[in-house]
């Protein structure tokens, strides 16, 4: 009877450690389930943040692709504008020698034209030519 006992009273005893096994056991599932999904609608929160920041970054490179196209149009305009007036200046400084002789020329003539007119005579600038 005593054994009988002994064997209940350790079947109670066990019944009851691996109750209490199965309720921690239950509690660290629920704690691990609870800290998985935590973890997972932290990731899902970083996922959303980094993908609003791709998408910004591809809009800033989208509008740089567009500025620098638009720099890049502007820079050719300039050049060929710096090359037209190049091609004019250097037209400028090529013939100014020659410009300025037949400037003076011009004055001349115009001179000699006026002296004349004024009734100037015109012996005197065959002498002085």
């Amino acid at each position: 009877m005593g054994l009988l006992q002994q064997i209940i009273n350790d079947a109670k005893a066990m019944e009851a450690e691996t109750i209490r096994a199965e309720d921690d056991a239950q509690k660290a599932y629920e704690d691990f389930v609870k800290d998985t999904n935590a973890s997972i609608e932290a990731k899902n929160k970083d996922i959303i943040n980094k993908s609003q920041i791709k998408a910004r970054a591809e809009g800033d490179l989208v509008e740089a692709k567009e500025t620098k196209e638009s720099i890049v149009l502007e820079l050719e305009q300039l050049s060929n504008y710096n090359a037209q007036l190049h091609t004019s200046c250097d037209f400028v400084l090529k013939n100014f020698d020659l410009r300025q002789t037949a400037r003076d020329e011009e004055v001349e003539a115009l001179r000699q034209a006026k002296a004349i007119l004024s009734g100037a005579k015109f012996e005197e600038f065959l002498q002085e030519a």
